[in-house]
């Protein structure tokens, strides 16, 4: 089950990187040299993009919920995949990047952003400068 997981080239990571290109900016897909290996980087503007997935990250939404079988198991896996959130955020501040995490939440689901929506706040994120950043869905 878990082997049929994609950990690159997913549908909402496809979709904004091709509304990205779009806009005119220009990436790095998933380099080992930065820290987390990010769906995305612009070096240009110092700014690592990740997209994550509400279940595999924990986030605190209406996408997450929490398995009813084996919970020791997922559990365990999720607490492992925030605590190695947090140190790829340190190590990436700690080396001058900028961090931006767009949620599952923002693309889908009854919280979900108008795509276009979505896609100004991430190049404004990109403009502003601003060291970190989240992009979630709408709260209900």
């Amino acid at each position: 089950m878990m082997s049929g997981i994609r950990g690159k080239d997913t549908k909402p990571e496809l979709m904004i990187r091709k509304a990205l290109h779009a806009r005119g900016y220009r990436y790095r897909l998933h380099s080992p040299a930065i820290p987390g290996k990010p769906d995305l980087f612009l070096r240009r503007y110092r700014a690592a993009v990740f997209v994550h997935g509400c279940f595999w990250h924990g986030h605190d939404c209406h996408l997450f919920k929490m398995p009813s079988t084996r919970t020791a198991f997922w559990q365990h896996k999720i607490d492992r995949n925030r605590a190695r959130d947090a140190e790829v955020e340190t190590a990436l501040r700690d080396q001058g990047w900028r961090r931006l995490v767009i949620w599952e939440c923002a693309l889908k689901g009854k919280t979900r952003l108008e795509f276009g929506a979505l896609m100004d706040r991430l190049c404004e994120w990109l403009a502003t400068g601003r060291e970190t950043g989240e992009i979630t869905g709408n709260i209900v």
